[in-house]
């Protein structure tokens, strides 16, 4: 049966930090190189990257890639959750999260209980990258969002963070807790089912597994991208028989 395969890609491992480990022995290969012009095309100069280049994608879910080994089918929308949510946890760790001003700030209505949190933990929110103030006894303000979400439904996204931020008691557990508050918010910055990304798009998005700690799974625990070899792919239209 296909099973997600790590690398190197001649053993099986049940780790999901090895593709990024493996990765910081291709010298050939940094996140620099592997965004330039022509990273999306094979050269013979050039070292196949473990899980190779894209060659297409299916139903605007899942893309199909080819490496050394065979063929890798990744789930987008799960292996893009995982970057967001390792360079959200990165971003938290240091100085808080990185925002940017929204160009017209929104104004939000919401319950008095949520209003009261905003306005209690405004520095909690500041480091999580949204600056929101309280305006009225229902009614908050966001002026800030993190730069990592800025193409995402942002009222939704601040919703959910309040409602986790509530659920877990953030106040009293925030180093506990706020992982679980920036799981929520990488599901919102992830690119989303039946979006249709070009080759380059597909390919920068390989690479970035490649170089992000814990990309073999999504932060629900999913596996995002699995290796069928060739042999598993002869097996299936019994060549050789």
């Amino acid at each position: 049966m296909p099973s997600q395969q790590q690398m190197p890609l001649s053993a099986r491992q049940t780790t999901p930090y090895s593709v990024a480990e493996q990765m910081r022995a291709y010298d050939a290969f940094t996140p620099h190189e592997a965004g330039s012009e022509g990273a999306s095309s094979e050269s013979p100069d050039q070292v196949m990257p473990p899980l190779g280049y894209a060659k297409a994608q299916i139903h605007g879910v899942y893309i199909l890639a080819e490496n050394e080994a065979g063929l890798v089918l990744v789930d987008m929308h799960a292996a893009h959750e995982r970057i967001t949510y390792e360079r959200l946890k990165q971003s938290w760790t240091a100085d808080g999260v990185v925002s940017q001003p929204l160009l017209v700030p929104i104004t939000i209505a919401v319950s008095e209980k949520e209003a009261q949190h905003v306005e209690e933990h405004a520095q909690l929110f500041e480091k999580l990258g949204f600056e929101v103030d309280r305006v009225a006894e229902q009614s908050i303000k966001l002026r800030r969002i993190p730069l990592l979400l800025a193409d995402t439904d942002v009222e939704t996204l601040l919703r959910d963070v309040i409602a986790d931020m509530i659920a877990h008691g953030m106040s009293s557990r925030v180093e506990q807790e706020a992982n679980e508050v920036l799981s929520t918010m990488a599901c919102h910055g992830s690119v989303r089912a039946n979006r249709k990304l070009t080759i380059d798009e597909m390919n920068a998005l390989l690479r970035d597994m490649e170089v992000t700690e814990r990309s073999g799974q999504c932060n629900h625990g999913r596996p995002t991208w699995m290796q069928l070899s060739m042999a598993e792919l002869d097996k299936l239209f019994m060549r050789g028989r």
